[in-house]
């Protein structure tokens, strides 16, 4: 059984649901999963990972010119506006439960909210993925 999060939260190795898309999304595919997402229960915060979409072009003749690319777009979840940086290919959903019920009921709730919204297929798994609290590397 889980304990509850303290307040500074250090220390304290919450589960994580691991979505990976089989494609990597859209703004508009992005934007109708997270807000899939967003009234489930449990779900502490969400990370995304994928391909860089960069506001201005690192490399090339056009070095430091904006990049106009077409899935560089502010997207709203929940009524909020999200600037989209990436190509998304995968979700990190931190989940705050206290026992394997409610751990199993929010990744069915995850798991329905992605087959409505990713029509291209991904992957479910669950672990702990992200750092939680300082390492080695963290005192450099």
């Amino acid at each position: 059984m889980l304990s509850e999060p303290t307040v500074e939260y250090a220390g304290i190795p919450l589960p994580e649901v691991e979505i990976f898309s089989h494609v990597l999304l859209s703004a508009e595919t992005t934007e109708k999963v997270l807000n899939a997402l967003d009234p489930i229960d449990h779900i502490r915060q969400i990370n995304m990972t994928g391909e860089s979409v960069p506001k201005t072009l690192n490399s090339g003749p056009a070095k430091g010119m904006p990049n106009n690319h077409s899935e560089r777009k502010v997207i709203k979840v929940g009524g909020r506006d999200v600037e989209l940086k990436y190509l998304v290919g995968a979700f990190y959903i931190e989940l705050d439960v206290e026992d394997e019920e409610m751990l199993e009921e929010a990744k069915e709730k995850i798991r329905s909210a992605c087959e409505a919204t990713m029509p291209r297929g991904f992957d479910l798994a669950v672990g702990r993925y992200s750092k939680y609290r300082k390492t080695l590397r963290d005192y450099k």
